[in-house]
This record gives C-alpha cells, structure tokens and sequence, in this order.
C-alpha cells in the first residue's frame, strides 16, 4: 500500500529537535512510507527564506520521495511573503503554500495581515495549507480555517492537525467545517485516535489524509497507530487515507516526479 505523509517538517538547522532531509529520508525508509509533503521547521528566528530553499532541493535530490511545500510568514511583511509564494511556485514548483498562525503569531484570516497571501496562493491555482489546533486557538481555530473555505470555494485548502494539536482539542470544530465546506481537507497528525474515526465516521475516507507531524512524532508509530485505526476499513478506504487522497487533492500522479 502507498504511504504518503502529508506531515514532515525537514530543516539545515542541525540542533536537537530539528531533523535534516536525509534523517527524513531515513525515517520513511524504517516506517514504510514512500513519499512525504515536506515543509520547513522554522528557526526561531522565524526566518522562511533558507528553509524554503533547504526544502526545494531536497526535491532535487529525492524527486520521487520528497513533496515540497513551501512557507510564507506575513509577519515577515505582507509584501515578502507575497513574493515568497511566488517563488515557491513558480520557481521550485512547489504543490503549495502553508501558513501558520501559532509559530508566527498572527490571525489566520486577518484581513489586512493574511488574507492578500493567502489571496497569492489561491491565484497560482495551488493548495494553501494551514496549521490548526488549540496550542493558538485565537489565531489557527478551524472556523477560521472555515471563512478561508468559504471565501475560495473552488481553491482545496489543508487543514493541518485538523485542530488538534496543543492541550485541548478542536477537533469537532474541525469535521464540522468540513462537513459545512467541501473544499476543505483535513491532515489528521497530532490529533487523538477517537477524532480521527470521528472524521472518517462523519466525513468519509475521502476527506482525511495521514500525517504523522514528523520529527514532532515518531513517524513509524504514527503510520503503526493508523494502520490500527484503519483496520476495520476496506482496503481502497485505507489506500485513499494513507496516500491517494493527498495526490489526489495536490493533482499529483503516484509516480510522478
């Protein structure tokens, strides 16, 4: 069965806690999973520019194991995070942009902060992703991640965490603007088991896709837990969860480049 997880952060940081592209690589190898959607691990600093490119040739060197996806921060200044979606795309043929309102510390759909980025990212015709959970409910709460939805109706958006990362659990909130948007995806990592078959349960396998939020958690027990979860599912259910879907929404072949 092909593996894809919609989760792992790679950095050039080399620090405790940050993993390179070649300790990722590894880590699929061990737990089985054949491609990754890869995005940067930001330094404190908040910097997006480095990481951006340490993720771009990464797909260079792993074309067929490494998804990139790039990063933009409108703390940063609206203006260079417009331009850093458009290098993104344009110049390293990224399958989208994430945004993160916890790690940068802004309102995910604030007007006049993330709206015009995000209004970048929908006009290159590729996916936004956004980190949702309760670590930073003010800023990344799923209805948020919703008004997003309904702004861009015809633009499939990633809802990362699908709310529940942090100590509480938004979740419910989640699957409920999914059901109310159907553009919207969710990327079960650092979520609970009983909200991820709630998902599936509500939603259908359709509209989950594996992420294991790597090196944030060990991906081999991740892909074990869902192989668990998704036990009682027919095959083709498993398949779409654990990689079909996220090509799928990416517009990207199983074998593709």
């Amino acid at each position: 069965m092909l593996i894809v997880d919609a989760d792992v952060h790679i950095s050039p940081v080399e620090e405790k806690g940050y993993i390179s592209a070649e300790e990722a690589i590894r880590r699929m190898d061990e737990a089985g999973v054949e491609r990754a959607l890869c995005w940067l691990q930001p330094p404190f600093i908040r910097e997006t520019d480095e990481g951006n490119e340490y993720v771009f040739q990464a797909t260079r060197r792993w074309p067929r194991r490494i998804i990139g996806f790039g990063w933009a921060n409108p703390r940063l200044g609206v203006e260079q995070a417009k331009d850093t979606v458009k290098k993104c795309i344009e110049e390293y043929g990224f399958a989208g942009v994430k945004m993160n309102g916890a790690q940068d510390d802004y309102v995910i759909d604030d007007p006049a902060l993330a709206m015009p980025v995000i209004e970048t990212i929908v006009a290159t015709g590729k996916a936004p992703a956004f980190h949702s959970g309760a670590d930073a409910p003010e800023n990344t709460h799923p209805f948020r991640v919703g008004k997003i939805a309904a702004a861009f109706p015809e633009t499939k958006i990633l809802m990362v965490h699908m709310g529940g990362v942090g100590w509480d659990n938004l979740s419910r909130s989640a699957v409920e603007m999914a059901l109310e948007h159907p553009n919207l995806f969710l990327i079960g990592s650092a979520v609970r088991s009983y909200p991820i078959l709630n998902a599936i349960e509500t939603l259908g396998p359709k509209r989950l896709c594996f992420g294991s939020d790597t090196p944030f958690e060990p991906m081999d027990v991740e892909v074990a837990k869902y192989k668990a979860l998704l036990s009682h599912l027919p095959q083709s259910a498993q398949e779409q969860i654990f990689g079909r879907n996220i090509l799928r929404i990416l517009e990207l072949k199983a074998d593709q480049e």
